[in-house]
């Protein structure tokens, strides 16, 4: 892709995100205005409105769960999976190969590893180049206008990261992410999936193992139900509250940084689009390898000792109850 339909692409994303920085920013901006040109007043009330925008959970904190929630309610963010298989793999494979990419996933369907991975690292390459314009362009304000734009570009940075999240799933022969589900956007199971793949992202202990050893219980034909209760009651769970409890320090960091980094005008969008840029590809490209190789994309896959562990654990013991 040549860098104008990159801009371009930075352009549209940033327009379809526009409607959720306003309502992310009105109230930290209003906190702003009121305290005038006292900057340890303004970061401190500013971050307390932010956190109140960002408490999507009404916890009082921020969190993992109000991070993917308010992403995934960013209109683009959503990935529908047949719709990006078939438009990925249209320009090479016939349909009857595409459809079985679909039914079932690219290494079933024979594609070679060299391929997906080719495609995986274009949707990197894409995705970091659109988060990072539109982090500069957010960036550009300073001084009281610097809180409005904290909730947005925490937002629209993981926004994207659920994008590709998504995206590598898919290539990588993991089913669906059932997103919404009756009248809420989706179940705990599905929340701790994604948790886990950002855990993934930023190399949180267990993450790795606990992503594999769900590829292996998917690859094997376990039941959906089963499958909900492992990541929920099982083994898996202690990992995913770990990783939740990591990223809520995180959170709490990053709007910090945020602010202080946006109260110099020019230099905090130069250094906005340059740290997300620098941060994102890594977080990616270790997901990439994670999922490239499990049960669903590699049938050789060998299995680690802790792999082993985590499923084996799984499987015995959200059955000891007789629930399915």
């Amino acid at each position: 892709m040549d860098k104008a339909k990159i801009l371009n692409a930075a352009r549209v994303a940033a327009s379809k995100t526009a409607e959720v920085a306003k309502k992310a920013g009105t109230k930290t901006a209003e906190a702003a205005k009121s305290v005038g040109g006292k900057t340890k007043d303004l970061v401190v009330r500013s971050k307390d409105a932010a956190v109140e925008v960002l408490d999507y959970n009404g916890d009082g904190h921020i969190d993992v769960e109000d991070i993917i929630i308010l992403g995934l309610k960013t209109p683009g963010v959503k990935i529908n999976r047949e719709k990006f298989l078939r438009k990925e793999f249209e320009k090479n494979y016939p349909v009857e190969i595409i459809d079985e990419i679909v039914k079932y996933n690219p290494a079933h369907a024979n594609i070679s590893p060299e391929d997906v991975d080719k495609i995986a690292d274009d949707v990197i390459k894409y995705e970091r180049n659109c988060v990072s314009g539109i982090s500069a362009a957010l960036g550009t304000p300073g001084g009281a206008a610097m809180a409005a734009t904290i909730p947005a570009d925490i937002i629209q940075y993981y926004g994207y990261m659920l994008r590709v999240v998504q995206k590598l799933l898919y290539l990588y022969g993991f089913p669906e992410i059932e997103l919404e589900e009756k009248e809420q956007m989706f179940d705990s199971a599905t929340l701790n999936t994604i948790v886990l793949c950002l855990g993934v992202m930023y190399g949180t202990a267990g993450a790795n193992n606990a992503v594999k050893a769900m590829a292996k219980g998917l690859a094997a034909g376990v039941e959906k139900q089963l499958m909900k209760k492992a990541l929920t009651k099982g083994t898996i769970y202690p990992i995913v509250k770990s990783v939740s409890k990591w990223f809520g320090v995180r959170m709490t960091k990053e709007v910090f940084a945020g602010f202080f980094k946006k109260a110099i005008p020019v230099l905090g969008s130069v250094i906005g689009g340059g740290i997300t840029f620098a941060t994102f590809k890594p977080c990616c490209d270790r997901f990439k390898e994670a999922v490239r190789d499990t049960y669903l994309s590699n049938p050789d896959h060998v299995e680690t000792e802790e792999e082993s562990e985590i499923i084996d654990g799984d499987w015995s013991e959200v059955t000891e109850d007789g629930e399915i």
